[in-house]
């Protein structure tokens, strides 16, 4: 008997042992992209590159001539700037500029991801390096998915006039708890609190949610709007995870939040 707690209470701790050092590899897919890889995505993207400690992020800007907003993106866990900055027509039609960032090994951003703050002080890094350039002019902080929790913190840091956030969790522990519930909270080294967060921003908050998302449950997406009442649901009814752009109520829900930024923007100018 002895013998056999002591071969389980091995294997548990082998187990979290794993779940301790494999986390990078369970929550983030990166594509990398040839260093010459070439973009080409019309005259008004322009390729651009952010300096980090140990890395340098590729990002992509759609810089319109006289934009109304700028849209700063971060995208999910998977794919690259290839395959992410994809929709650049709707932002022209929207007549608004779009900065989307490669995390550290997505396409050709170079170096690794190696913890959380790591992740968020790259991504404050991106956003000041566009921040000087739209003084006055309306910015719309966008996260999908697991840029999600890092939108929201930047957007409680720099105060956006609004906050999107598409396919939220509530946190990394909260979705651990769902699927691997014998795995402590201690274990998790990117916890990536999004409930934290978000009631620290003091701009407008909208949230775009797939009902039959099989990733993220539209549950989690609730549970944030109880954390910050005064959020905009969206719900999509037949949206799932993935296909969320392939719904018109999608970016008639984008088109609004980024509307309603400059509204904001502007009833604040009047003041």
């Amino acid at each position: 008997m002895i013998r056999v707690v002591a071969m389980l209470l091995g294997l548990c701790t082998v187990a979290l042992v794993l779940a301790w050092a494999l986390q990078e590899k369970l929550l983030f897919h990166p594509e990398p992209l040839p260093a010459d890889h070439t973009f080409d995505l019309g005259a008004d993207v322009h390729e651009v590159t952010i300096d980090v400690p140990g890395a340098r992020l590729s990002a992509l800007h759609l810089r319109r001539p006289a934009p109304d907003a700028v849209v700063f993106y971060l995208h999910g866990n998977a794919g690259n700037l290839h395959n992410w900055f994809v929709h650049a027509d709707q932002y022209r039609t929207a007549n608004v500029d779009l900065f989307m960032i490669d995390f550290r090994g997505y396409g050709k951003s170079t170096g690794s991801i190696d913890d959380e703050a790591q992740l968020h002080a790259d991504v404050r890094a991106a956003w000041d390096s566009i921040d000087a350039q739209y003084a006055g002019v309306p910015r719309v902080i966008v996260g999908r998915s697991l840029g999600t929790a890092l939108a929201a913190r930047l957007a409680s840091d720099v105060e956006p006039e609004m906050t999107v956030l598409i396919s939220p969790y509530r946190s990394i522990v909260a979705m651990a708890d769902m699927q691997f519930p014998w795995v402590p909270s201690f274990v998790l080294r990117y916890p990536l609190r999004t409930e934290d967060d978000i009631v620290e921003i003091e701009g407008r908050v909208m949230i775009i949610h797939g009902e039959r998302d099989s990733l993220i449950p539209i549950a989690q997406a609730e549970a944030l709007v109880a954390r910050k009442p005064d959020a905009e649901l969206v719900r999509l009814p037949d949206a799932d995870h993935n296909d969320l752009q392939d719904f018109p109520l999608y970016w008639e829900s984008l088109g609004k939040a980024i509307s309603d930024a400059i509204a904001t923007d502007a009833a604040a100018a009047q003041r």
